[in-house]
């Protein structure tokens, strides 16, 4: 149906995407004081293996902002420590306990749990506004500045007239798709297929969750579930779906800890999810009038769970350099591209490290990766030294509390 309404609203941003980076920066914008509009395409945060590790960085913000005792009431499972399996020894590859936060531990937490606790905190700010089941559609634009967006929702068309328009909706970003923003990609070598079991008492894997891929295959606690993941070369899925759903799951059984019986539970295609990985980023991030942060700016692997972390940060950034101009309503690009200035370190050590995981991974044999273990333990200062890469990343950000 074709909208036949239109509504015009007025705000100081317009953020794209109601993800981990768009609340975060919306709250933080609308805690300032400043008028913001978040248009989520969806209707609500239920969406299945979102990512939802919570790293210490992302709980060091939370406790700076003063939310962190009300999040950690939610029902989330942490993990001191990251474990994996190397040819056949387990390895803690990351140590968080000597980190300088409030919080040493990773947080797993469903993604919609996380979410809704932002926005209804961010709901308290009468600046706020959280349009769901509200689609981007293009850009207003004044000469050659973005001014605006224009959206839809159900029947209804909006125009939402701004000072700055935030690109925070993924990594299939359409603010980035209209906005002409050109990106580098990177290759990456495996594609990760997502599905879930029921936990039963006598699983072999009981109390064991939140380690590293064992012969490809991942397993995470969620609680009152199984989250599980079994990595495959790029692009196999469609060959994997040709050759038929038992075989499949033949293929599972064969490297999961979990019975084959267990897998009977499996009945349909419909229960994977495929995780196409890519790594990207933006060659530039800011047009005048619009920024892309995030997924959007930069999509990551997986691997260490660092992406949803990497994007608050860069939510964070963002409110600390745009909160000033926005009020005194002196934006200009040269402020936009200071966003990029702050976070092109971090997104791009992260990323070099990402690929250079990845690849070595795709070529390592079982020979050389015996020597991970041995490495390690004869120098576990290396454990500490990835627990604060991967809790708190390369250049964490503290919030600027204007109120």
């Amino acid at each position: 149906m074709q909208p036949h309404s239109t509504e015009i609203l007025a705000a100081d941003c317009c953020i794209v995407g109601g993800g981990p980076a768009g609340l975060m920066l919306g709250y933080l914008f609308a805690r300032s004081g400043l008028r913001v509009v978040v248009i989520e395409k969806h209707g609500d945060f239920l969406h299945d293996f979102r990512g939802d590790t919570i790293h210490p960085s992302t709980l060091e913000i939370m406790h700076q902002l003063g939310l962190l005792d009300g999040l950690l009431k939610l029902p989330h499972q942490r993990a001191e420590k990251l474990e994996a399996e190397i040819a056949g020894q387990s390895i803690t590859m990351a140590d968080f306990s000597r980190l300088p936060v409030q919080c040493r531990f990773i947080a797993f937490m469903p993604q919609w749990d996380f979410l809704n606790f932002l926005a209804g905190q961010s709901a308290r700010y009468p600046g706020f506004t959280l349009l769901q089941s509200t689609a981007f559609e293009d850009f207003i634009y004044d000469n050659d500045s973005v001014s605006g967006v224009i959206a839809s929702r159900g029947d209804q068309r909006l125009h939402i007239r701004c000072k700055v328009v935030i690109g925070a909706d993924g990594r299939h970003s359409q603010v980035r798709a209209r906005a002409n923003l050109t990106s580098q990609t990177f290759g990456v070598a495996r594609d990760v297929i997502w599905f879930r079991l029921s936990k039963q008492p006598d699983d072999p894997v009981s109390g064991m969750g939140h380690k590293g891929p064992r012969q490809n295959f991942i397993v995470i606690d969620r609680g009152d579930y199984w989250q599980c993941g079994l990595t495959i070369p790029k692009g196999e899925f469609e060959a994997q779906k040709a050759a038929g759903l038992k075989a499949f799951i033949a293929q599972v059984a064969a490297v999961s800890p979990f019975g084959a019986q267990r897998l009977d539970e499996i009945s349909s295609w419909e229960q994977f999810r495929l995780l196409s990985i890519r790594i990207d980023r933006l060659d530039k991030w800011a047009k005048p009038g619009v920024l892309c942060i995030g997924d959007a700016a930069h999509a990551m692997s997986p691997i260490g769970g660092v992406g949803v972390n990497l994007a608050i940060q860069d939510a964070v950034a963002t409110a600390n350099l745009l909160t000033a101009p926005l009020l005194a309503g002196e934006l200009s690009l040269g402020d936009l591209e200071k966003v990029q200035q702050r976070r092109q370190f971090p997104t791009v050590a992260t990323q070099f490290l990402q690929i250079k995981m990845s690849s070595n991974k795709a070529r390592r044999k079982s020979t050389r990766g015996s020597k991970i273990p041995s490495i390690i333990r004869r120098l576990p200062f290396l454990r500490f030294v990835f627990g604060r890469l991967i809790g708190l990343g390369f250049r964490p950000e503290s919030p600027m509390l204007h109120k």
